[in-house]
């Protein structure tokens, strides 16, 4: 899949205004329409010129894919970062299948029911409309649950009509066992009302950050943990570093590296909580300093050290940051 330039599409600006824009696609939709043009693939042409307007006349999907665009060029091998939309607020809820038939691949990808930036609704109506967003904690936070402040990225248009970004920081009760995709309501944090009614509800969807000690299953948690050689010959009781904390594990005599060992009811909790499985992976310590002898007392305490080093903690994803008191 190649990254589209929209703005090349249209042939505008990335500055222009969203007036200029709608001018454009109506300039271009004049010569390409497939009912009137004889241009060769004008109705190629159409389809993209509509997908360009869809993205760029809508202050919420612009903004998305403006910050988006600034890593890739028009033609450039794409494929959309994990979690590229996280921390931007959305109406709606996505494009349905039946909807992208009209357009290309690369614009499904982003804004597809598995991207963001829905259509919202248009009509008047009394009651605001319900935002969506996408944020990314740690995994931590399932396991005790938090308080954090997170930061979401607004659009608005201004009097000249050029789209920028505005900051809606909230703190956020991420409630203990939530799971990956599960849904957090703030009631009232959505779109305001019109002509008196209440405000809508914004529906913050949960994502867990990327960590390489850990793969998520529903609310199962599989977790890669270093042993020595002779812990895993001989068999031992190690401790060692988990999302709830540390965990005490009892290694049978005889383990070989990938050997999984469930510990019930350790993963994320929940009525129905979770296990933790944690796979074995059998490392050397690290070399014995020079001068210190063929002896292995050295590696003492490298058991520990080995485990140590791989639950160090992490930071927060960039957008999301511990609450202020």
């Amino acid at each position: 899949m190649e990254f589209k330039d929209y703005y090349q599409v249209l042939g505008v600006e990335k500055t222009a205004t969203t007036e200029e824009i709608k001018k454009a696609y109506r300039k271009l939709a004049r010569k390409y329409h497939p009912d009137v043009s004889k241009e060769p693939e004008a109705e190629l042409r159409m389809q993209e010129i509509n997908e360009a307007k869809a993205v760029l006349a809508d202050p919420e999907k612009r903004l998305a894919y403006d910050q988006l665009g600034q890593q890739y060029r028009s033609g450039q091998d794409f494929q959309p970062p994990p979690d590229w939309d996280a921390g931007f607020e959305f109406s709606g809820g996505g494009f349905e299948e039946a909807d992208l038939g009209e357009f290309s691949d690369f614009f499904a990808n982003l804004f597809g029911q598995g991207g963001r930036a829905g259509r919202g609704s248009r009509g008047y109506q009394m009651r605001g409309e319900d935002r969506h967003a996408k944020v990314v904690i740690d995994l931590e936070d399932a396991y005790h649950g938090a308080t954090r402040a997170i930061t979401l990225q607004v659009p608005r248009v201004d009097a000249q009509g050029r789209v920028l970004s505005r900051e809606h920081t909230l703190n956020v009760r991420i409630p203990k066992g939530v799971k990956a995709g599960q849904h957090i309501r703030l009631s009232g944090q959505g779109g305001p009302g019109m002509g008196g009614g209440p405000a809508g509800d914004l529906f913050l969807e949960i994502h867990f950050t990327p960590d390489p000690r850990y793969r998520v299953e529903g609310r199962d948690v599989h977790q890669r943990v270093p042993v020595t050689p002779w812990e895993a010959a001989l068999g031992a009781s190690i401790e060692t570093p988990t999302p709830s904390g540390m965990v005490k594990v009892k290694v049978p005599a005889g383990s070989q590296s990938g050997r999984r060992l469930r510990l019930k009811g350790r993963g994320i909790p929940g009525p129905e909580p979770g296990d933790l499985y944690v796979e074995l992976e059998v490392v050397l310590p690290p070399p014995i300093p020079t001068g210190r002898g063929s002896s292995m007392r050295p590696w003492r305490g490298s058991s520990l050290s080995i485990r140590a080093s791989g639950g160090e903690a992490r930071p927060w994803h960039s957008s999301v940051s511990p609450a202020a008191s």
